[in-house]
């Protein structure tokens, strides 16, 4: 795919990755569209949604958008009326359109969270606490707020090697990979790094 501004959230990364989807009038998801350079060597293939409008310098015309992610799901089909849209640009005509498919991947993401494991208010409570508390370091030092999250970074390391140990014994990659809201590549990297072995064994 070419390309195109996608869109991902801190936790959950490439495993969620999303953008404006295209579809022509016969449900097809069309290919990227090639811009050569003025010179007529070289050029980018881009699979923006904003570039299929049709003109004859661009790809065909869509005939709806919707949100897609690069874990395979698709959201709603949103229609483009052309009628409406006549001769303006199709960033500025369908803007509102691409924002809607944004909140079906903002949704979607949303329901990944809440089928991923649970974890306890108590935790997250003081993980949110933490966090407000080294933003408020950073005001008054930013060095200490430095060394606050590097300590945070030898933290992490030491309380998640053997439950990721422990979880590499107990459990399949597809269950992890569920478990955590990622692919299986992104789990089997994750657990990985915090249990100290190589990813590709």
């Amino acid at each position: 795919m070419g390309e195109r501004e996608t869109w991902t959230t801190e936790e959950f990364g490439s495993s969620h990755e999303g953008a404006v989807g295209v579809l022509l009038a016969d449900g097809s998801v069309p290919a990227s569209v090639f811009f050569g350079m003025s010179s007529g060597v070289g050029g980018e293939s881009v699979s923006q949604w904003s570039v299929y409008d049709g003109a004859s310098a661009h790809g065909p015309r869509a005939a709806a958008l919707r949100a897609v992610c690069s874990c395979g799901w698709n959201g709603p089909e949103r229609r483009l009326d052309w009628g409406v849209i006549g001769e303006r640009k199709l960033i500025e005509a369908a803007g509102g359109t691409a924002d809607t498919c944004m909140e079906d991947w903002d949704a979607h993401t949303a329901e990944v969270e809440e089928s991923a494991i649970a974890l306890p208010e108590a935790v997250t409570a003081l993980l949110a606490q933490l966090q407000e508390e080294v933003e408020k370091l950073a005001k008054t030092s930013p060095l200490a707020a430095v060394r606050a999250a590097r300590r945070l970074e030898v933290t992490a390391g030491q309380v998640g090697y053997w439950p990721a140990h422990d979880a590499r014994r107990d459990t399949t990659v597809e269950q992890a990979a569920a478990a955590l809201g990622l692919n299986e590549d992104a789990a089997r990297k994750l657990m990985a790094r915090f249990g100290g072995w190589s990813p590709y064994r």
